[in-house]
Formats: C-alpha cells, sequence, structure tokens
C-alpha cells in the first residue's frame, strides 16, 4: 500500500490512526496547515493548491471535514474531485452517529464519500475525549458544571482509540468495507450519571446542568463559536434529548477486533 494521508492527523482521532497506521508498517501522511516534523505535508482547506501535493503517492485517505464549518461540503467535494484524479481509491470518512444523510450541511459528506471506489463512513457517537482537553464539555468538568442540551438522555460515548482502530482496519483491510460503522462505547450514559462518574473519580463536584436549545445556542456562541454552527450543535442535542444517541453496538469489537473501552475506564486513566 502506498501512503495514506490523513486529515486532521494531529487532532484528537487522527493522531491515533497515524500512530496505529505506523505501528501496522502502514507509510501515513499528517496533512496540516503548518507543518513541521517529519511526515507532515501542508494542507489547507481552502487553498486548493495545497491539495496536489499532499495527495501525491497517497491510494488511501482519512477524512476529517473542516472544523467549524456548518456547510462543508463546499469544500469537501472539489477535495475529493483532485483525490480521485490524483488516484486515491479508498476514502474513510469520520463521520457521526448524530448526522444522517438528511441532515443539513454535514448530511451531504457520506454521500460525497460513497462516490470512492472503496470507502467506509465512521459514525462514532460522542467521544470520551470531550471530557478532556480544549473542549467545552472539559471546561466544564474543570468548572463544575457541564451544560448541555440533552436533558436526561444518554449517550454511549465512545474512546478515540477505539475510533481510530476501526478507521486504520478500514483503511488498511485487503477488502474495502463500503459500509457505514456506528461506533460506541459499551454502556449509554446521561450526561447527568457521566459527571457523577468523573466527580467520584476525581474527589470534585461536578454537575450536568440541562439548558433548552436557545440558551445552549447562546452559551456556544459566548464561547466563541460561530452562530451557524452553535445552532447546528444545539439542534445535534436536541436529537439527543429525544433518545437518538441511546444505542450501543458490537461494531467496535467486531471490526477491531477487541472490546470497546468503558467509560469508567476512560476517567480513571485520563482525568485526573
Amino acid at each position: 500500500m502506498a501512503d495514506v494521508l490523513v486529515l486532521g492527523g494531529t487532532g484528537t482521532t487522527g493522531r491515533r490512526v497515524v500512530a496505529g497506521l505506523r505501528a501496522n508498517g502502514v507509510p501515513a501522511r499528517v496533512a496540516t496547515r503548518k507543518p513541521h516534523e517529519p511526515g507532515q505535508v501542508r494542507f489547507d482547506w481552502t487553498d486548493r493548491v495545497t491539495h496536489a501535493g499532499a495527495l501525491r503517492g497517497a491510494t488511501a485517505v482519512y477524512l476529517v471535514a473542516p472544523i467549524g464549518e456548518a456547510e462543508p461540503a463546499a469544500l469537501v467535494a472539489p477535495f475529493l474531485a483532485d483525490a480521485f484524479d490524483a488516484g486515491v481509491r479508498r476514502v474513510v470518512l469520520l463521520g457521526s452517529s448524530a448526522v444522517t444523510d438528511e441532515t443539513p450541511g454535514l448530511g451531504e459528506l457520506p454521500r460525497l464519500v460513497r462516490q470512492a471506489p472503496e470507502w467506509t463512513v465512521l459514525r462514532p457517537s460522542w467521544f470520551m475525549q470531550n471530557f478532556t482537553g480544549e473542549h467545552l464539555v472539559a471546561q466544564g468538568v474543570r468548572d463544575g458544571e457541564i451544560v448541555t442540551a440533552t436533558g436526561d438522555a444518554r449517550v454511549a460515548f465512545v474512546d478515540a482509540g477505539d475510533i481510530a482502530a476501526v478507521a486504520v482496519r478500514a483503511l488498511t483491510d485487503p477488502e474495502p468495507h463500503n459500509t457505514e460503522h456506528v461506533l460506541t462505547g459499551p454502556a449509554a450514559l446521561s450526561y447527568a450519571e457521566a459527571a457523577a462518574i468523573v466527580a467520584r473519580h476525581t474527589g470534585r463536584p461536578v454537575r450536568h446542568r440541562a439548558a433548552g436549545p436557545a440558551e445552549y445556542t447562546a452559551f456556544l456562541t459566548a464561547s466563541g463559536l460561530p452562530a451557524d454552527f452553535a445552532a447546528v450543535l444545539a439542534a445535534l442535542d436536541e436529537d439527543i434529548r429525544r433518545g437518538a444517541e441511546d444505542r450501543v453496538t458490537p461494531a467496535v469489537e467486531q471490526v477491531a477486533g477487541r472490546p470497546a473501552r468503558s467509560f469508567e475506564t476512560f476517567v480513571r486513566e485520563e482525568i485526573r
């Protein structure tokens, strides 16, 4: 196999995909706007000139859509056209279990990816890693109050390492998957239940505050997100509130060959 181009290769799943590919002896090149290490190539969604160099010699792409774009297809479609012209045959898209083909904006991406000769759409539930790092949920953990518009509905949070393990298989298996994988953790939890687990393991008070959609949109906008993207995220939380994410699938174990990581394990090992 020639190189795999990993978009978002320094991000939450991308860097894990890169590590998994290289551990399996597969050359992986990291797309970034500011390459500064060996194995990184310059890539800018808005600068089509950078696409050719990033794609040269690649036969597969791990595709993470441009962050913060409510209508990402306008950028992804020309990139995929360049990719197919460059000889890319296999595309693995990081989608979301909360996004269907009918979802405005983000829902267009799976249709574009299915144009590839070989394709996989990953539809993970919400990341466990949202509870760490720079994510707003993580800030809520530090502040002692997680704010969402999900009410008391449940989410089967999934570990980014499990997503990456499935992605590596989809990128490297001799036979293309040509399907969608809905990826979840082993149990569905409400944000209140998740907050209680975090509080128990850290010894710090952490609670969940359920906001209404309008209040949550305003909260996201005040946190620095563009208004249109904040509205998209608030709508996804509303879907969760209606029960869209209250499900557990065996896909991680079926594809990666090992059980999915539990939220309890994640908190114990990752949150201090």
